[in-house]
């Protein structure tokens, strides 16, 4: 398939035997749903900040407030203007923030080279869709009338993020195409949630024992929705949309250990069938959330690299 590979090519997709051994170590993961949700939280935040960092070197890191929200934008070194990416965190629509993903924002700035906006969108339980959406939008559309005072060129803004940041990139895209505003150029999507159902094939193969667990994924959707009658929404399963055409040039990378493989791979393919051009690559042998682990695992450096080759070939 022209729009499709494996990393690495050859062999199967199985997790990576360090990768096992850390997730054996740490024991079942907790449901989410039967905990208070600041112990979810906490326990989220706190192996956050464990994780070892790469800290790549940046021209300047600069946090500020939006009003409801805090953005946090990432400048490299050299001179601009420079392409940009609005980056939108994983976590659910529940858990993570500006910290949860510094490290991934420092190194896609730095080795894009591009100027990185990430939002502090505000969570779910607390808010509902679309609320994390429209915050997604306005710092959108802050970053690109704020274009000259960022080093950037208005003409290569991307948006992407990972997992339920991914989702909401892929939905901010659709929005601007069907509503207007500026103009997207790219989408970089990281194992993107993509569609409301959890009945896929990698859902009943990794529902428990690789990280993000079936259990914990239904939750997260039951805190992020009012009612089961929005699943159909493009915006909330882009993968249901009636059309994908006309939307910005993607890259969605997947994980061939996750329970949303399957969901992302299928969007990527409908987006290559409705004459979007794409490119997916499927990292064989890692799970869900491996690109937080840079400085953990080789495989996860090599994605970031990946992902900043795609975003600046896309955006010369």
């Amino acid at each position: 398939m022209s729009w499709f590979r494996t990393w690495p090519e050859q062999g199967e997709d199985r997790l990576d035997p360090k990768v096992r051994a850390a997730l054996d170590l740490q024991g079942p993961q907790p449901e989410f749903r039967l905990q208070p949700l600041a112990e979810v939280r906490g326990a989220f935040d706190l192996t956050a900040s464990k994780l070892p960092k790469r800290n790549e070197a940046l021209r300047t890191v600069e946090t500020r407030s939006l009003g409801a929200f805090r953005i946090r934008i990432y400048r490299p070194e050299g001179t601009g203007p420079f392409p940009a990416l609005l980056y939108l965190h994983g976590g659910g629509w529940v858990l993570g923030d500006l910290e949860s993903h510094d490290d991934v924002c420092r190194s896609l700035a730095h080795r894009t080279p591009c100027v990185v906006v990430s939002v502090d969108y505000r969570r779910a339980p607390e808010v509902k869709s679309p609320v994390p959406l429209d915050d997604c939008e306005t710092a959108l559309r802050w970053a690109a009338e704020h274009a000259s005072e960022l080093g950037m060129d208005p003409a290569r803004l991307a948006v992407g993020g990972d997992s339920a940041g991914a989702h909401l990139a892929a939905g901010l895209a659709i929005r601007i195409r069907d509503n207007g505003g500026p103009k997207i150029a790219f989408q970089m999507l990281i194992y993107p949630v993509t569609d409301r159902s959890v009945g896929t094939e990698s859902y009943r193969q990794f529902a428990t024992g690789y990280g993000l667990t079936r259990a914990n994924m239904q939750w997260f959707w039951d805190c992020y929705l009012t009612a089961t009658a929005e699943r159909e929404h493009p915006e909330v399963s882009p993968l249901r949309a009636p059309s994908l055409k006309g939307l910005p040039p993607a890259f969605v990378l997947t994980a061939g250990n996750d329970v949303l493989r399957d969901e992302g791979e299928a969007y990527a393919k409908r987006l290559h069938e409705e004459g979007v051009p794409v490119a997916c690559v499927r990292f064989r042998t890692m799970n869900h959330g491996f690109i937080r682990m840079g400085a953990v695992y080789p495989q996860a450096d090599h994605g970031l690299t990946v992902l900043a080759e795609a975003l600046g070939g896309s955006l010369k």
